[in-house]
């Protein structure tokens, strides 16, 4: 079991890759977010742009997902660097 002095080390790490990850989200100007409802029509499948209507917003869900890993992931980074900065 982790001992309170392991958690805090922890919980400030936490912290500061909220905060790098949100200052990175702010410096994006135009950020989306991920389209939750489906295309319409999709489940009825009714009328033939239902599949290209299903792969557009898979598509641009798929995009957006991945600008949003590699916003984490650019965190991540950033934490380790100001972490091995100081020790």
């Amino acid at each position: 079991m982790d001992s309170a002095e392991e958690r805090v080390p922890s919980r400030e790490r936490r912290q500061r890759l909220h905060e790098l990850l949100l200052a990175l989200i702010a410096q994006q100007g135009d950020l989306e977010l991920m389209d939750a409802d489906g295309p319409v029509g999709i489940s009825a499948g009714s009328g033939g742009e239902a599949p290209a209507d299903a792969a557009r917003w898979l598509d641009r869900n798929r995009r957006l997902l991945q600008r949003y890993q590699a916003l984490v992931r650019t965190a991540v980074t950033l934490d380790a660097l100001l972490d091995g900065e100081e020790t």
